[in-house]
């Protein structure tokens, strides 16, 4: 029988949800590739020559597989991650992978095709209709909306699936968490992801047994996990590998580039530098730097291929900073800088920009709502960053306790999508 598949394609993690036909319940695909089984995906692409495929083929994974296979090879392998940042920027047209010229949306189909291959016969026969989940506002300094729907369309309709439509990712989060609403409330909706924080305020009522909707306002920041990690690195490690340290240039004293430190804001991107002119120019600074021992550890970091181990250490110690008032991190290539204890406050204090970026898009859609906090029966937070305690006190100052819940984090937004599209309305929720 024709289902409803929910497709959540984001910046850190993939899920896909199988709605059976006319029914409520979903079940999350699980997708067996070389890294295991799994209800989730790293989005991330791996591509490698292949001698056993032939001359131009190349071996390509995806997720943690991908992960393991850049890990393993790190000098023979073009990775890729965080692909749905690319989505709204103009200024991306393609990359270059082994001579081959990928734009998003082929970039968009490889990824998903790898998906439906890991899923096998728990893949459908038949489709009635996918459901995309989509920020409120893309990421990016200047993101193009239209752009990245058109790209996300050019992609998906290579799949043949009759029918396409576009879900805001937190109304999909909403329509899963007020399937458990007992009486008729407002639900503001916080969908914390990795690259953006989004925001829907909706009025949920039920008519003789059937779930129904309004819309009352949307709000989004593109500010979330990612820049969390990245607030980390900066003040925990870039100090200690030379930045804000000088070099000697004739008779002037200048500062190590700042530019060469932004590497950190993704760690595939640290194996990248490694091949550029930039890297180059660092290692040339060696000679003239007031902290040579700084810059020489940075170096070997980037020549061994250290950037993955690091983003592990670093998300290890901010999970371990939601539960408690410090944390111990600790990265042994750093030597005795790798090893320290990071008080919750002084994370607060590196993240308080961000935060009162997201604070400002909450204050967004309520103000253009005209929407008292008083008035908002139900607050439900969802996606890993809602666990940092400094955001959740964003909504604990604004909501009593017993309004707030959270749930779901990786798999609400694509088993929302699957319900929505087996709802019988799925025109009324499209963004």
């Amino acid at each position: 029988m024709a289902r409803a598949l929910g497709l959540d394609f984001g910046t850190t993690n993939t899920v896909l949800a199988l709605a059976e036909a006319g029914g409520t319940t979903t079940h999350s695909l699980p997708f067996e590739s070389s890294a295991g089984v799994t209800d989730s995906m790293r989005t991330a692409l791996s591509f490698m020559k292949d001698p056993t495929l032939g001359a131009q083929a190349l071996k390509v994974e995806a997720g943690q597989a991908a992960i393991r296979m850049f890990i393993d090879n790190p000098g023979d392998c073009r990775f890729l991650q965080s692909i749905k940042t690319f989505a709204a920027s103009a200024a991306f047209q393609a990359t270059l992978v082994y001579a081959r010229r990928q734009k998003f949306e082929d970039l968009m189909e490889i990824f998903l095709r790898r998906l439906k291959a890991y899923a096998g016969t728990e893949w459908p026969d038949e489709i009635s209709r996918l459901v995309v989940g989509r920020p409120v506002r893309f990421a990016g300094g200047n993101p193009d909306e239209a752009l990245a729907i058109e790209r996300y369309q050019a992609a998906l309709t290579r799949f043949g699936f009759p029918e396409i439509h576009y879900v805001y990712e937190p109304v999909a989060a909403a329509y899963y968490f007020a399937q458990s609403l007992q009486r008729d409330a407002n639900v503001l909706v916080a969908d914390f992801g990795g690259g953006t924080t989004d925001y829907s305020l909706i009025r949920f009522e039920r008519h003789a047994g059937q779930l129904r909707a309004v819309p009352i306002g949307h709000s989004g920041v593109g500010i979330a996990g990612d820049h969390f990690d990245f607030r980390l690195i900066d003040n925990l490690v870039s100090p200690e590998i030379g930045k804000g340290s000088h070099f000697k240039s004739f008779d002037k004293l200048l500062e190590v580039p700042a530019g060469y430190y932004a590497n950190f804001g993704r760690w595939n991107q640290l194996s990248i530098f490694k091949t550029t002119r930039e890297f180059t120019d660092l290692q040339s600074l060696v000679r003239s730097a007031v902290e040579p021992d700084k810059l020489e550890l940075f170096i070997d970091l980037i020549e061994h291929d250290e950037g993955y181990p690091l983003y592990q250490a670093i998300s290890a110690t901010k999970m371990a900073l939601s539960n408690g008032d410090e944390a111990e991190f600790r990265f042994a290539p750093l030597g005795r800088a790798g090893h320290r204890t990071v008080k919750r406050s002084d994370f607060e204090s590196w993240i308080s920009d961000d935060l009162s970026r997201i604070e400002g898009a909450l204050d967004e859609v309520l103000e253009k709502t005209n929407t008292p906090a008083s008035d908002v029966d139900k607050v439900f937070l969802t996606g890993g960053t809602s666990f940092v305690p400094a955001v959740r006190q964003i909504f604990t100052r604004r909501f009593d306790a017993d309004r707030i819940e959270s749930g779901g984090e990786l798999l609400s937004i694509a088993h929302g999508l699957a319900l929505i599209g087996e709802s019988g309305d799925v025109a009324q929720w499209a963004a």
